[in-house]
């Protein structure tokens, strides 16, 4: 069994895919720490969704987020080494979700004060870290040439988790009907 600690680290430096070494401190480390969080709460959101098809999804962008940290801690050789990146479609994938999720839900027009459930809680907590983790991106753009599919997910990624956010809180998605759960999709 390998050794979970290397020791590699201890001196504040942290090595890229590709092998390229940088600061713990830096923007790029900073950005690619940060889209772990928001992988970590729509984790956690995910787990006390209630709902197969609900918690599907978010699995799906928690993929997605896999592989723009990836993207993000990666220098030129390791970008080149990468068997997958973010593409239109994905942020596209998310933008036919929205459409079909916000058709069903009554028009809003008003700010909306996350909380209302712990469904929808979880949902806003990790909507607020994916922008997050979004300003921290646009940040490092040119340092860390980043995609502008990788900023355009990220953008929609937070728009779909603040529909779902609504969805739980505004359709009746949990209620038994004839003993199976109703389908949101």
């Amino acid at each position: 069994m390998t050794k979970i600690y290397t020791k590699t680290g201890d001196k504040g430096m942290t090595t890229l895919y590709g092998g390229s070494k940088v600061r713990k401190s830096s923007s790029r480390v900073g950005a690619y720490g940060t889209v772990d969080e928001a992988n970590s709460f729509i984790g956690l959101a995910a787990s006390h969704i209630g709902n197969e098809d609900l918690e599907a999804l978010l699995r799906l962008c928690q993929r997605k987020l896999f592989i723009i940290g990836a993207q993000l801690a990666s220098d030129d050789r390791g970008r080149r080494a990468l068997t997958e990146v973010i593409v239109p479609n994905d942020a596209a994938q998310l933008e036919r979700l929205i459409d079909v999720f916000a058709a069903k839900l009554p028009a809003s027009r008003e700010f909306l004060i996350p909380g209302k459930s712990a469904r929808s809680a979880y949902l806003h907590v990790a909507r607020a870290m994916v922008r997050k983790a979004e300003r921290q991106i646009v940040g490092i753009r040119e340092e860390a040439r980043v995609s502008q599919d990788v900023c355009i997910y990220m953008n929609r990624l937070s728009d779909f988790l603040f529909i779902l956010s609504r969805v739980v809180d505004e359709l009746n998605i949990f209620a038994e009907t004839k003993g199976e759960e109703e389908s949101i999709l």
